[in-house]
């Protein structure tokens, strides 16, 4: 009778060794039993290959065995050490040949009753063709696994192999071991038809008809596994071919495959092809066979440049969520295709049997996960905000010394009209609404003036960093090459070099701005703008030793997070094609005319990023304060610029007397630290999204930063001035 699971745990408590574990699990091993209880023996199985504890020395002999049976006990090999409990467990088999039928028996009853196609077609593929619907299943699969009682392998796969560290282990099995797994899972060729039928399992009945219920023996020369391999890949290629033929994958093919006829696509052809693969198998011609296997590999790799097609689409037109998932799911069928018609040709090959069986055990981790879901579904659209971005941040950069004073121009004019915004903010606050109507009110002040300045062809300092950093992830694709790699430091120096002239620009027309303000009306009107008490608060309030640092960096999160709103807003306009429908609007042809429609539609175009990401980051300034305050704690915006100019206020109310008090000093280091806190924390969150787009981590980018230090360290005036081009072009030149 099998034992329970209960009666196993007590037994292995009991025990002192993993070897008595084992004896204990292979002793109440039961081909006969139901299937539910012989898939839990299997899942106890694999937990012991997994759980720690010692081994034996060499695996003893039981008394129906004799010390003779077997092998003896092997050297320890190097390897994982789940290899040396697989070792120790087939030793243990092989000194034990009642223990080792039944457990073969077992295995290959398992196999035949359960839904292989589970496992090889639909292993790490969404079921769902939207992404709730996948997001919804998987945390349902988080809150209940599979039941042991699931007649198919990828639910068995989820409980025997829970680790991250698993398909590492099976794909790196030794020869030697995978070739003894083999002997033990695979039936013997026809010891079935010989008379002599495996431990557990059913023999044929004597009209030479199989009973009912009883396993169906394979044709010779033709596995269980290579029938399973076939039909997965019969059920994917009419999946892919689903797929690509629908009205989602046709809209968007480009080029020339957009004009050919639907017959002639690899899509609508990949069918029939797999219909001959299977009749030149059913015919037993090898050359033939040969043949139709080569055209249906050209045709899924038709399939994949075509899916390569429609997602340049997407990235030139725009990004849907669902269509990411969907044609995502065919790319990953067209991938598990290849695999399997790979394994399938190779069926003598062990290690890449191996190979295949861990593949699909990390995909059937892959799709139990959430996080997985959603990065990699979230991966084009972060890539397609990004290369927004890039586009925009190219204009930050200064390359040259011409770009080097025309930013400082442009920062320039950003600090004449951020002086106008810090007078009007001043107003705001002195009218003491209450908080969340006085945020609405910042927060129009502050998106008007981002407005004028976005229209003017100013610039922001702190609004370049999340911009210019997906610029140096996309020069990142080249940085393999030598000459990529130099364009890649010269930009970095350049944005450096960029950003102090940016700060610089701001900082120095915005402060002599405010305070000029202040003097002329108090000279004129005898007046103070705002009070003394409010000046010695304000300077109090930016002071390097108060939570002014915690303030910086969260500001630098909300300047990153307007980027993210630019980059959604284009996407959006592109995806719906608003600029065509613009341009072709009857009610604006009929009143500008159809060159002014146009007109008009290109600068919606141009601008609709710009006026959304402008327009969110004023508010999100005056709003997202007080909304932290009502809700968690304190919070103020410190933007470097504004800040300055407020100090300048402030010493206009006060006077001279301040340059010898320690607040004003104490202010001036609070805004330094703004400068460099609002920059970094904005520029890191960029680039990271930016590097994550691209696939690229840290061990990508740290040869790239040691580069970029020799720059430095031998050229240290580049980050204060430019050279001339001619020297740069020589710098960017291969050695």
């Amino acid at each position: 009778m099998f034992r329970t699971v209960k009666t196993l745990w007590k037994k292995w408590r009991a025990s002192r060794s993993a070897g008595q574990q084992l004896d204990a699990l292979l002793a109440v091993a039961d081909a006969d039993a139901p299937y539910a209880e012989r898939s839990d023996w299997l899942i106890e199985l694999a937990h012991w290959i997994h759980r720690g504890g010692k081994l034996d020395a060499a695996p003893p002999a039981s008394a129906s065995a004799g010390s003779s049976s077997g092998p003896t006990a092997e050297a320890p090999r190097r390897g994982p050490p789940e290899h040396a409990r697989v070792r120790y467990l087939l030793h243990v088999l092989d000194r034990n040949p009642a223990w080792k039928a039944n457990v073969g028996a077992m295995v290959r009853k398992l196999v035949r009753e359960a839904d292989s196609i589970s496992l090889l077609c639909d292993a790490g593929m969404p079921v769902h063709s939207g992404l709730l619907g996948a997001l919804s299943e998987r945390i349902q699969a988080q809150l209940i696994p599979p039941a042991p009682s699931r007649r198919d392998l990828a639910a068995l796969f989820t409980l025997m192999f829970p680790a991250a560290h698993d398909p590492e282990w099976i794909a790196t099995l030794p020869p030697d071991l995978l070739g003894r797994l083999k002997d033990l899972i695979v039936e013997p060729e026809r010891q079935t038809l010989a008379g002599a039928p495996a431990s557990g399992e059913t023999p044929p009945a004597a009209d030479g008809e199989a009973e009912p219920g009883a396993p169906v023996a394979a044709e010779p020369g033709r596995s269980d596994l290579s029938v399973d391999l076939l039909t997965a890949l019969h059920n994917l290629t009419c999946q892919i071919s689903s797929t690509g033929l629908s009205p989602t994958v046709r809209s968007r093919l480009s080029g020339d495959e957009a004009r050919v006829a639907v017959e002639r696509l690899p899509f609508f052809r990949l069918t029939r092809a797999m219909l001959a693969v299977e009749n030149a198998r059913d015919a037993g011609e090898p050359d033939r066979l040969l043949q139709e296997v080569t055209w249906l590999r050209l045709l899924l790799d038709g399939c994949r440049k075509a899916t390569d097609d429609v997602f340049a689409h997407l990235y030139r037109n725009g990004v849907r969520v669902d269509t990411v998932f969907q044609v995502e799911r065919m790319r990953m069928r067209i991938q598990r295709a290849e695999q399997l018609l790979d394994a399938w040709m190779a069926s003598d090959d062990l290690s890449m049997q191996a190979r295949l069986v861990a593949d699909l055990v990390k995909a059937n981790q892959a799709s139990q996960s959430v996080l997985h879901l959603v990065r990699s579904n979230f991966a084009l659209l972060s890539r397609k905000v990004v290369e927004l971005s890039a586009d925009t941040g190219e204009h930050y950069i200064a390359r040259d010394r011409a770009e080097y004073l025309t930013m400082l121009r442009m920062a320039a004019g950003g600090g004449l009209v951020t002086a106008v915004t810090v007078y009007v903010k001043f107003g705001v606050t002195g009218a003491h609404l209450p908080s969340m109507i006085e945020g609405v009110f910042a927060g129009l002040n502050y998106a008007v003036s981002f407005l004028v300045m976005h229209f003017c062809h100013l610039s922001l300092a702190t609004k370049q960093p999340a911009m210019t950093a997906p610029t140096l992830a996309r020069e990142l694709d080249g940085a393999n090459e030598p000459a990529g790699r130099a364009r890649f430091v010269s930009s970095v120096v350049a944005l450096i070099r960029t950003q102090a002239a940016a700060v610089l620009g701001n900082v120095l027309l915005v402060f002599p701005a405010c305070l000029a303000i202040q003097l002329v009306c108090g000279w004129l009107f005898h007046v103070n703008l705002i009070s003394p008490a409010k000046a010695h608060a304000t300077l109090q309030s930016f002071s390097l030793a108060g939570p002014t640092p915690l303030y910086a960096a969260l500001t630098g999160v909300l300047l990153w997070a307007s980027s993210l709103f630019a980059g959604w807003a284009d996407n959006w306009f592109v995806l719906h094609r608003v600029e065509d429908a613009l341009a072709w609007n009857r009610r604006l042809r009929m009143t500008l005319g159809p060159a002014g429609a146009a007109r008009l539609a290109r600068f919606c175009r141009a601008n609709a990023a710009g006026v959304w990401g402008n327009v969110v980051l004023g508010l999100m300034l005056g709003v997202v304060p007080a909304l932290v305050s009502a809700i968690s704690f304190h919070f103020e915006v410190r933007h470097v610029t504004l800040s300055a100019g407020s100090i300048g206020v402030a010493m206009g109310v006060l006077g001279t007397s301040t340059l010898g008090s320690g607040e004003l000093w104490w202010a001036v280091a609070g805004v330094a630290s703004m400068a460099i806190l609002n920059v970094t924390v904005s520029f890191a969150l960029a680039l990271q999204m930016a590097l994550r787009s691209r696939d690229l981590g840290r061990k990508d980018v740290r040869p790239l930063m040691r580069a970029i230090w020799r720059r430095i360290s031998r050229h240290p005036v580049d980050l204060v001035w430019p050279r001339r081009k001619a020297a740069n072009a020589n710098e960017a030149a291969p050695h």
